[in-house]
């Protein structure tokens, strides 16, 4: 399935310059374009039939997320279990076709205009036709890659989606193993600077294995409750709570707010608008602190809707549960909700320090850093629950794991 997905990326839309299309995206870099395109796997910058990745369909996760908040009839859908997750998928699918739509059209009206730095087109024959040809592929493009990632959850080992979009980020190693192994040769690069680089990538990696496998443990204690004739209860557990809830979310989120902007400002000849997307560049200090604001931002916002701490409290004390020294309901609530606040204070920290460490590394050291912070936080998050889902299997069949040393710990709770 994977490799179906890297074919799909390098098949163009018809109509397409590829030649002035290469030369336009090289302007792009540092941009929503080339966030974009990162996580298309190159298929943006080529245009291909893969153009719109997966995006679409993580946007309308999220958005029917948020809208649980507002929408009791979303809310009531979420607490049916099974059936009312299966009704969640299918809504989720039609918002993927309909953003899929609006992306296309606006991505097919947006090429014809569009010009190489050579000011050759990129469009050469412009009109309904393209933009319906374009809107057509793209969307079947989307549709066929959320039809993948489904068939790879439901038959294969790991989460599809998450998968298609490692299988795109990781795609471009080898391109950037070739560019450090070239500025080595040349002398552009020294050995030193290389191997002090490779010590820091380890590091960092080290880093994120540990935050993400990091949960604080709320003791629970059960009551012993006498049904029928049968005693239950009576036992002790603990609930995990994450140190980095949101996952990945929020340096998406907060890239992507900074970089609509500072792309449109790229391209629009104004002196006020050189300056402000000068000042929207990646290792500038005013882009820093906007980042920075926006993880902070979105960490706690994302966190308060995937855990809500007075749910929780009331499925405790529904089954008998309590915290050690807490009372139950209102009293367990604002525990929790207090260490959660806590613990979410260092995953934002954690999070601002990995997604900012590249562009200074760019900046000051001058090296060819391929693992940007998100990129980097997506292929260790998804190797770790893959890795994790392949021991669990093997458990179940009486095989000693993946591993021969230590298993695999962290998001098994």
């Amino acid at each position: 399935m994977l490799a179906v997905y890297r074919i799909g990326a390098h098949i163009p839309i018809p109509g397409i310059n590829g030649a002035a299309l290469a030369e336009f995206f090289a302007r792009a870099q540092g941009t929503i374009l080339g966030f974009f395109d990162m996580f298309s796997g190159g298929a943006l910058s080529r245009l291909t039939i893969f153009a719109l990745g997966i995006m679409p369909y993580i946007s309308a996760s999220i958005i029917l997320q948020l809208l649980t908040i507002v929408w009791p009839y979303l809310d009531k859908l979420k607490k049916e279990g099974e059936q009312g997750q299966k009704k969640i998928t299918q809504y989720t699918r039609y918002g993927t076709v309909l953003l899929s739509i609006i992306q296309s059209t606006g991505i097919s009206i947006g090429v014809e205009a569009m010009r190489s730095p050579t000011g050759a087109l990129i469009v050469p024959n412009p009109g309904i036709e393209f933009r319906l040809m374009t809107v057509l592929t793209l969307t079947a493009g989307t549709a066929f890659i959320m039809w993948l990632g489904e068939q790879i959850s439901e038959r294969g080992i790991g989460n599809g989606i998450s998968l298609i979009i490692f299988a795109g980020i990781v795609a471009g190693i080898p391109s950037a193993v070739i560019n450090s192994l070239r500025l080595l040769g040349t002398g552009e690069l020294k050995p030193f600077l290389m191997i002090l680089l490779l010590i820091l990538m380890v590091v960092v990696v080290g880093i994120i294995v540990f935050f993400e496998s990091g949960h604080r443990k709320i003791p629970i204690h059960y009551a012993k409750r006498i049904v029928g004739r049968k005693m239950y209860g009576g036992q002790s557990t603990h609930l995990p709570l994450k140190v980095n809830t949101s996952g990945v979310i929020p340096p998406i989120f907060a890239s992507s707010i900074i970089m609509f902007p500072a792309t449109i400002a790229r391209f629009i000849d104004h002196p006020w608008m050189t300056t402000i997307s000068a000042s929207l560049t990646p290792g500038t200090l005013i882009y820093s602190l906007i980042f920075v604001g926006a993880i902070f931002f979105f960490c706690y916002f994302y966190t308060a809707i995937i855990f809500n701490p007075v749910d929780v409290a009331d499925n405790m004390k529904k089954h008998g549960g309590y915290v050690p020294g807490i009372r139950p309901g209102g009293r367990t609530s604002e525990y929790l909700d207090k260490i959660l606040s806590r613990i979410t204070l260092g995953g934002a920290l954690y999070l601002s320090l990995i997604c900012v460490l590249p562009d200074y590394l760019i900046k000051y050291m001058n090296v060819p850093f391929y693992f940007g912070g998100t990129s980097l936080l997506i292929v260790v998050g998804v190797s770790m629950d893959t890795m994790q889902q392949i021991e669990s299997h093997l458990h179940m069949r009486s095989y000693e794991g993946f591993l021969k040393k230590g298993r695999m710990k962290g998001r098994k709770s």
